[in-house]
């Protein structure tokens, strides 16, 4: 069956989310698309910003309050210093397989060729400028200008 499936060509992926378990499925994802010679475009959008904001991108934690992912009752979750232990741990696990910090991962996407788009009406709700990115980038867009950079591109909500 999947012999007679067209290849994907395109993706575009949204990160909305700014916890590190919901920014890093979409930069492997657009990093994988790279790797395989499809056209990558990432844009991110409300929290999902944290993770290109030159001030917290390097700091994404790991949500443990009202995560059901975490396994563990959300009292638990909420007591101090279990986000920070949490994140140190899935930072340790993601080094020992080679995966890059944020910061590192936003480098390899934008210099493979993927487009790297922050949401203009989120950079204005939430008082933002262009200053306040990584070098990485590309552009603030409207949502429109989005769909237009996603013309023929399968849309992937992270």
């Amino acid at each position: 069956m999947s012999e007679n499936l067209a290849p994907i060509e395109r993706v575009s992926i949204v990160i909305s989310k700014g916890s590190l378990e919901g920014v890093y499925p979409g930069l492997i994802m657009a990093n994988g698309a790279r790797m395989e010679g499809i056209e990558a475009t990432v844009f991110f959008t409300f929290f999902g910003l944290d993770a290109i904001m030159k001030k917290r991108h390097n700091k994404l934690k790991v949500a443990t309050v009202g995560n059901p992912a975490m396994h563990m009752p959300t009292l638990l979750g909420a007591l101090p210093g279990m986000s920070a232990f949490a994140t140190a741990m899935m930072k340790k696990e993601m080094e020992k397989i080679d995966i890059p910090p944020v910061g590192e991962f936003l480098e390899m996407i934008h210099d493979a060729g993927a487009g790297i788009y922050a949401c203009k009406a989120t950079v204005e709700m939430f008082h933002l400028s262009m200053a306040d990115f990584v070098p990485q980038v590309d552009e603030i867009i409207n949502v429109g200008k989005f769909y237009e950079l996603s013309a023929g591109a399968q849309i992937i909500f992270t």
